[in-house]
């Protein structure tokens, strides 16, 4: 890409429509006629469901009518990934039993969302309690409650890899640990919503999807019609963060009472509706044992994850293979024994959040290294220094094929910027003088993989008569800057100005497929597509302007200036209209060259990147109360050659932030029963602007081999390096105090029961 904008710090071009009002999400959209959506949820973990009394609400002003399983005879939402049993098929209302508080039992559709809400709360659901599990440890308990009756217990995936009896042999220390990552809510800034509209014999639906393609499959397949028959929107989307990928029985909920009705039918989340029904993250327990000679080299990982699944298992179950797979983290371990299980809880349901496995992974072996960097003595930072894979391409004990990295290269550069020696001194100065407030560091080499499950997208560019240019992709943003990076490329290649450059996304009339965009998927796979397309439309272009002028195509190129011409003959240069206007007519075009000034691409990358690099975390405890106060934190990641870096920098920022929340402030909690306990934003906490700390980023490179552009994921670098980097920080301040771990996060009760029992 001669003369591109490759590595450019271009401003975001979304930006202006945002600060401005001017975007337009899904509570801005109004249609003609419509009617308001409004669940009724189950107040019970686990029941049966006895009856609908909603006779009441019927009666109500402005109510259109209340809808039950019985009324809409729609097909279940299959678990989504084959290896999970098809008997945990969760339906749209719920039939004859509950699983978690907040499933839907029933809708209520009215004129206006208040006169909704209120018929809502007049319908009565008669549910006869069951027993119920909320946990790991009382699914699998001996003679626990089946959430579902129809299996033999609550494992709905296990993995049984062979085991690796020499896995110890040569190890001279072997530490052990229960690690925990805690359920999350995903707090989007915008939750959930839908919308469907009638049109003739098919149906608009307009949702917050983070793959728009996967939501058409899924309603259709409920609805029982053919997906070309529902188009599927997403407009300006409010984050995601992994739990918009699930198709979500609300948004089936409005196509099939729009297509019933007749009529648009929409339906807008409120917050705590949003935090006891969009699908949670994390929840993953893990026992893990790390083997080592005495000079600190590592021999061997065994461990094995415990993962909550929630009411309805689906791809939340089968994190734990990613988790397997990325375990050995970034060092050479030569044996890695990991097995999973899964179970199903009365909870909400589980599924990916940013990361999505990845940063249970890092959690799992950065704890670790502290552990055994404590029992042999030795700095965290020589431990990791000692065990770093030096050489690339790299295959771990797991099967992970890593394509390239500079490890040691981004660890030495977190630590330059932190300045770690003269913080270590600081700390040491802190613990000898007896101050209540400790001083913590904690430290995270990380690796991750991106891209993981699937390495195809399609994308599409057009010249248009006028010049400017359209790109369509099957990726769809929700906050990560497409339209600008999608853009950037394209001028790039093209020379034509970012801004007459349109991006199409998100609507499955205008674009044929995609793979939608989570796992950190979009540049290397979306833009690549992007490139590949323009690069064609540039062939065709110099194709085009050869014959009008009768030279060698070999001899065509483009001018700086964004014209087409003879080289060394800057005054035979075509624009890219005129370009565009000679593609338009058949006549003038060379034989058996289609009209037209477009191409279109499926790039398909073959294998995943690995993107990496090393946190920082300084922390301050206070030893007299539990508090934990953020005080810096530095980042260098490396995800491969960098496109944009304001995109980068803005994608690792907000990672850090989420991974700062993981490790100090939030987690879902329930009680015994399966009742939630954290239900709107004051009792489920995350981290504010005013609680984070300055953070330092930047950045190294080194290219992926898998793709033109040698680009690898960000999306979710900051949350898998932040997370165990804080936690790490807040035992490093407590370990001379004798606290070896705690579980995140790391309330102020749960520091001070830590130093008040310190194991």
């Amino acid at each position: 890409m001669s003369g591109s904008l490759l590595g450019a710090a271009v401003r975001r071009t979304e930006d202006p429509r945002f600060l401005t009002g001017r975007g337009c999400y899904l509570a801005d959209l109004d249609f003609a006629g419509q009617a308001w959506m409004v669940p009724v949820r189950s107040p019970v973990a686990h029941g049966r469901l006895a009856a609908i009394d909603s006779d009441g609400a019927r009666a109500l002003p402005g109510v259109v009518g209340v809808f039950t399983a019985e009324d809409l005879d729609l097909e279940d939402l299959p678990p989504g990934v084959r290896v999970l049993p098809k008997g945990c098929a969760r339906p749209v209302v719920a039939r004859e039993v509950v699983r978690f508080v907040g499933e839907v039992v029933a809708v209520v559709v009215a004129e206006t969302p208040h006169q909704a809400a209120d018929a809502a709360e007049a319908v009565w659901a008669e549910i006869e309690p069951l027993p119920a599990v909320a946990t790991i440890e009382a699914a699998l308990a001996e003679g626990a409650p089946l959430v579902f009756p129809d299996l033999d217990s609550n494992v709905v995936w296990r993995t049984d890899h062979e085991p690796v009896p020499e896995i110890f042999d040569e190890a001279e220390v072997v530490v052990s640990g229960v690690f925990r990552n805690q359920r999350l809510a995903a707090v989007p800034l915008e939750p959930n919503s839908a919308a469907a509209v009638p049109e003739g014999d098919r149906i608009t639906v307009w949702a917050g999807s983070q793959n728009a393609f996967a939501h058409q499959r899924a309603i259709a397949r409920s609805l029982g019609i053919d997906p070309h028959r529902l188009r599927v929107r997403v407009p300006d989307l409010g984050g995601g963060f992994g739990a918009k990928i699930y198709t979500y029985p609300e948004q089936v909920l409005v196509a099939a009472l729009a297509q019933h009705l007749g009529r648009p039918v929409r339906w807008q989340e409120s917050r705590s509706e949003n935090l006891v029904a969009m699908c949670h993250g994390r929840g993953q327990e893990q026992r893990v044992e790390l083997g080592a000679r005495a000079d600190g080299r590592l021999v061997g990982l065994r461990a094995t994850i415990f993962q909550d699944a929630g009411a309805y298992p689906a791809f939340g179950a089968y994190l734990p293979f990613l988790t397997r797979l990325m375990a050995a983290g970034v060092y050479d371990i030569p044996f890695v024994d990991v097995n999973s299980i899964s179970v199903v809880t009365n909870t909400t349901p589980l599924y990916a959040y940013r990361g999505a496995g990845r940063p249970q992974a890092a959690a799992l072996i950065e704890r670790a290294m502290d552990l055994l960097a404590a029992e042999l003595a030795l700095d965290p930072v020589e431990l990791r220094r000692r065990n770093l894979i030096e050489t690339f391409p790299h295959t771990t004990a797991t099967g992970a094929e890593y394509d390239s990295g500079a490890y040691r290269a981004a660890l030495d550069r977190a630590l330059e910027l932190a300045d770690y020696e003269r913080l270590r001194q600081e700390q040491a100065e802190r613990r000898s003088a007896g101050s209540s407030v400790q001083l913590g560091l904690g430290v995270s080499a990380y690796v991750e993989v991106t891209a993981p499950l699937g390495q195809r997208e399609w994308g599409s560019v057009e010249v248009r008569p006028d010049g400017s240019a359209e790109i369509r992709s099957g990726t769809s943003s929700h906050g990560q800057g497409h339209e600008t990076a999608f853009a950037q490329l394209l001028s790039g290649l093209l020379a034509i100005p970012a801004a007459d450059v349109t991006v199409v996304q998100g609507d499955t009339d205008r674009v044929p497929r995609g793979g939608g965009t989570m796992a950190s998927r979009s540049l290397q796979l979306g833009g690549s597509a992007v490139v590949r397309a323009g690069e064609a439309v540039l062939v065709k272009a110099r194709t085009i302007v050869a014959h009008r002028l009768e030279a060698s195509v070999d001899d065509v190129v483009l001018f700086e200036d964004g014209r087409i011409g003879v080289t060394g003959v800057p005054d035979s240069g075509l624009r890219w209209d005129e370009i565009a206007a000679l593609a338009g007519d058949p006549a003038l075009l060379p034989d058996g060259l289609e009209p037209g000034l477009a191409a279109q691409v499926d790039f398909e990358a073959g294998a995943a990147t690995f993107p990496f690099g090393a946190h920082v975390s300084v922390v301050e405890v206070d030893t007299e109360t539990g508090e934990v106060r953020i005080v810096r934190h530095v980042a260098v990641d490396d995800c491969g050659r960098i496109l944009n870096p304001l995109l980068v920098d803005g994608q690792v920022h907000g990672g850090i932030a989420q991974g700062i929340g993981q490790a100090v402030f939030e987690e879902f909690r329930y009680d015994r029963t399966a009742q939630p306990l954290t239900t709107n934003l004051t009792t489920y906490l995350v981290p504010t602007a005013s609680v984070l700390p300055p953070f330092t980023v930047d950045h190294t490179e080194t290219p992926s081999p898998h793709n033109p552009l040698g680009a690898k994921g960000i999306g979710e670098s900051g949350t898998i390096g932040a997370t165990p980097a804080v936690h790490n920080a807040v035992v490093d301040a407590l370990g001379f105090l004798g606290v070896r771990h705690l579980d995140m996060p790391a309330t102020p009760s749960r520091v001070w029961e830590a130093l008040a029992n310190p194991a």
